[in-house]
């Protein structure tokens, strides 16, 4: 694990390790986000608590906080479904999914191939360091931009939540466009 002191910077290229970007982590986030929020997509309306008047207040679940926080619970944890396609040179090296040459890989073990990677077979579809650190990444991104989030989420989304919030934190916007 990286401490604090040291950054991702500091092991950026040592043994292969290429870690995400601030791009590439506001935009896999953010997509992650916007997914969620649109599986959670209803009119229904609930019950926020009670008024001065003792009249249930209700809330439309769309604009509600509840569905922001249902929607940023797990968003992390998720991340780790994602694998990194080495093959790819731009930020859509994250996806979902096994990459062509693992699949490949696997493909020759099945017909008797010994294949030696220097892991454990059991290990090939376990997230790797880069994705591991990529959980963390974002863990960070949401802490640090929950604010921008949550003013995306109650604003009129005149914009994605990607082009509202990676392109009002971010100096180098490159991989969105990707």
């Amino acid at each position: 694990m990286v401490s604090h002191a040291q950054s991702e910077a500091d092991y950026e290229g040592m043994d292969g390790i290429d870690y995400a970007t601030d791009c590439e982590v506001c935009k896999l986030v953010t997509k992650e986000v916007a997914e969620k929020l649109q599986s959670l997509d209803s009119s229904d309306v609930i019950e926020t608590g009670y008024g001065i008047d003792g009249q249930n207040k209700k809330t439309k679940y769309s604009k509600s906080k509840l569905r922001l926080a249902e929607a940023l619970d797990g968003v992390c944890k998720r991340m780790l479904e994602y694998r990194i396609h080495k093959d790819s040179k731009d930020s859509r090296r994250f996806a979902k999914g096994l990459s062509q040459t693992i699949i490949a890989l696997h493909k020759l073990v099945n017909k008797g191939v010994k294949v030696n990677l220097g892991i454990p077979l059991e290990l090939w579809d376990e997230p790797s360091i880069e994705i591991t650190y990529l959980k963390m990444q974002c863990e960070r991104f949401i802490a640090d931009n929950e604010d921008n989030i949550s003013e995306w989420y109650y604003g009129e989304h005149e914009d994605s939540l990607q082009e509202k919030v990676c392109n009002k934190i971010l100096e180098d916007r490159k991989c969105l466009s990707d």
